[in-house]
């Protein structure tokens, strides 16, 4: 299970771009001269594309040049990554990477990128707990009553995630496990979609980024059982973990990070740095991410690499055991 603490890595963003020196900078301002494509993996509207389309915005003004979010979703993103990682280095391709990055290699044995190799890491960009949650008809208020309810009714539960072999299906396994519940996973091509159904009522729960699912229950259509982090959201500080909820030491949140690809000169690498973490400096954009249930991160190239190499490490012992293969 994958938890971080951000505020002890000892690294902040500033300072890692501090290490390339003044003279990178100056090298820097001769770029960008058109405008950047920033890549999302994922259909619009769920929690990686927001998060990019926030900060994108803010980015075209302080830049001088339009940062243009390209949603390129399939196969958990291994279509959009796949085609990146081929992309030329010169940092007017990015993509916003999300923690589903670290389960891809244990997923599909066939992807020709590397997670830790094949792209630049620019910035942490944002943090955000995942969710169960259900369709507001479903008669369970809190986990233990989903739990009760799967348990009478075995395997007529079904619930859906943004894809196979993301961060939100493995959670949903790692509850099925921890539980002993019988659930059949559903994968979409994104949150954006897979929120349409829940809220539908085409599918009974899901597993997914709070962002997503906190429109819904604003609007009654959906409930939120509990959290997948640690502690509880500062977005939903009424809704309880899954720790506090029967399911002891469950630790499971989403980030998200800009990439660029392997090789991009490190000034201009240095530059997209500096660049998001002012533009997740402003208070403005903190609280449109605060509102729709995340936490700003600026954090640095290196706490990004951090984040892939640990994340790779730690859930491929659950994916071998829940013996998962998309291929």
């Amino acid at each position: 299970m994958q938890g971080f603490n951000f505020r002890q890595l000892g690294i902040t963003a500033l300072a890692a771009a501090g290490l390339f020196g003044p003279s990178t900078f100056a090298i820097a301002q001769t770029w960008p001269v058109k405008p950047l494509r920033l890549v999302v993996p994922y259909v619009p509207g769920g929690a990686t594309d927001l998060v990019s389309r926030t900060v994108s915005e803010r980015l075209t003004v302080t830049m001088g040049q339009q940062v243009v979010v390209d949603n390129r979703p399939g196969a958990t993103g291994t279509i959009a990554f796949d085609s990146v990682a081929k992309s030329s280095a010169d940092g007017y391709t990015l993509i916003t990477a999300a923690d589903s990055l670290t389960l891809l290699p244990s997923v599909f044995k066939n992807i020709t990128f590397d997670p830790r190799t094949s792209f630049a890491p620019i910035a942490l960009m944002s943090t955000q707990p995942l969710v169960l949650a259900v369709h507001i008809s479903i008669p369970a208020a809190n986990v233990r009553e989903f739990i009760a309810l799967a348990k009478a009714k075995p395997s007529s539960l079904s619930f859906a995630s943004s894809g196979i072999g993301t961060s939100q299906h493995l959670s949903g396994e790692l509850i099925k496990k921890m539980t002993g519940i019988e659930m059949q996973h559903v994968g979409y091509k994104g949150g954006g979609q897979a929120i349409i159904d829940l809220s539908g009522g085409q599918i009974p729960a899901a597993v997914l980024g709070s962002s997503t699912v906190i429109p819904q229950v604003k609007a009654g259509r959906v409930r939120i059982l509990a959290v997948t982090s640690k502690k509880r959201s500062l977005a939903l500080p009424d809704v309880p973990t899954l720790a506090e909820s029967g399911l002891a030491g469950f630790d499971v949140f989403q980030w998200t990070a800009m990439l660029a690809v392997a090789k991009t000169p490190k000034n201009i690498i240095a530059k997209l740095n500096s660049e998001v973490v002012g533009v997740l400096q402003q208070p403005a954009v903190r609280e449109r991410l605060a509102v729709a249930g995340f936490e700003a991160q600026a954090g640095s190239p290196t706490e990004v690499e951090t984040l892939i190499r640990d994340g790779m490490a730690q859930w491929s012992k659950l994916i071998s055991e829940l013996k998962l293969d998309a291929n």
